[in-house]
């Protein structure tokens, strides 16, 4: 569970993201819209609009994180926030807080 008391899923550096990427199957959700999308984004990751995650929840896995990514971490925590009020267990929430922008900054793999 968070540190942060009161909410539903953990907020993570795109390094500890990449790390739990790297060691384990997860599902990076990216959150912007198309526009921004388009510009780039994490490698392998899905595109589900903010606006959009309560209609498409069922497309996200039944197991595994979820890794949730915006442009600096607002949209994202509001995704997890929505994710959570869905049924998606809070240990499987993941706010990635620095965004797309920095992920890419770093030279992390990206499309």
């Amino acid at each position: 569970m968070s540190s942060n008391t009161g909410e539903p899923f953990q907020r993570i550096n795109i390094d500890t993201a990449k790390e739990k990427i790297d060691s384990e199957e997860c599902t990076i959700v990216d959150v912007r819209q198309q526009d921004e999308w388009d510009s780039g984004h994490v490698k392998n990751a899905i595109h589900i609009p903010v606006d959009e995650i309560l209609s498409k929840i069922d497309q996200l896995p039944d197991s595994g994180p979820l890794l949730f990514i915006c442009a600096a971490g607002v949209r994202s925590a509001l995704a997890c926030e929505l994710a959570a009020s869905m049924g998606i267990e809070s240990e499987r929430l993941f706010n990635i807080e620095e965004g797309t922008p920095s992920w890419i900054a770093k030279g992390y793999p990206a499309e």
